[in-house]
């Protein structure tokens, strides 16, 4: 998600915040009246709470791959959000049943009172929160533009998320060469052996090729899932990816 389409969320997280909260004066106003009013108020609050706590989540996705202060100011919003989707949740069970008797109704009435001191903490943390996100994602749009880049960042929290992809990937594959060709992963590993035996302590997959038969791309993947699972240790070296049994010899 790029920092423009998360302006984008942000500034409608602060636009839903606005009409919650004039419509919540309203619910101080209806306090001491009828429980159907209370309840009409209270079912228009759930669904503003519900498009609030969805923007929330969708802000704290896309500031998850930035990470840092961003990640922590996403998460409280989201957290604050499904709190307060929660106590609402509460008051519209207890309204439901008000009518049944008084203990009903007093338990209607002091969830009430719960959701209002709940409402000064709420208020005051998610101002703070958006005033944060839209500070920093400003702070990036105007690095961003500067030097025609994404930010440092990000570019991190990408490259390492493309790194866990492609093991990810290889594993997958080894695995599927432990079951189809169970032979194959014998064959490799006993190959680097036989090629540390000669001298040879760093090997490549075409060495490994020439004395089992198995094709080079097969190889290479066999040995990179090898090497995930912490049998064989990896270097590059000329642009080739080498590799040797853990604990043969030292280069």
């Amino acid at each position: 998600m790029d920092v423009e389409k998360l302006k984008e969320l942000i500034s409608r997280a602060e636009m839903l915040h606005k009409d919650f909260e004039k419509l919540f004066l309203k619910l101080h106003e209806y306090a001491n009246r009828d429980y159907n009013e209370i309840s009409e108020v209270i079912l228009k609050l759930h669904e503003l709470s519900n498009e609030k706590f969805e923007t929330a989540s969708q802000i704290y996705k896309g500031v998850a791959l930035i990470g840092g202060d961003l990640e922590k100011a996403g998460r409280e919003l989201q957290k604050n959000e499904h709190q307060m989707r929660f106590r609402i949740e509460e008051i519209i069970t207890s309204l439901g049943h008000a009518k049944e008797s008084f203990s009903e109704k007093l338990k209607a009435k002091t969830a009430l009172q719960r959701l209002f001191q709940f409402h000064r903490i709420y208020n005051y943390s998610v101002t703070q929160t958006l005033q944060k996100l839209s500070a920093e994602i400003d702070g990036l749009i105007f690095i961003s533009e500067k030097e025609k880049n994404p930010p440092v960042s990000i570019i991190e929290r990408l490259k390492k998320i493309e790194e866990l992809e492609k093991s990810l990937n290889n594993l997958i594959t080894f695995i599927f060469h432990t079951h189809s060709h169970p032979s194959w992963v014998y064959k490799v590993e006993e190959s680097l052996k036989e090629w540390h035996s000669r001298g040879l302590l760093w090997v490549e997959p075409r060495n490994v090729e020439q004395n089992t038969g198995i094709d080079r791309d097969y190889v290479a993947q066999i040995l990179e899932g090898l090497t995930l699972i912490g049998i064989v240790e990896k270097r590059e070296r000329g642009g080739e990816s080498v590799y040797k049994l853990r604990g043969f010899g030292e280069d």
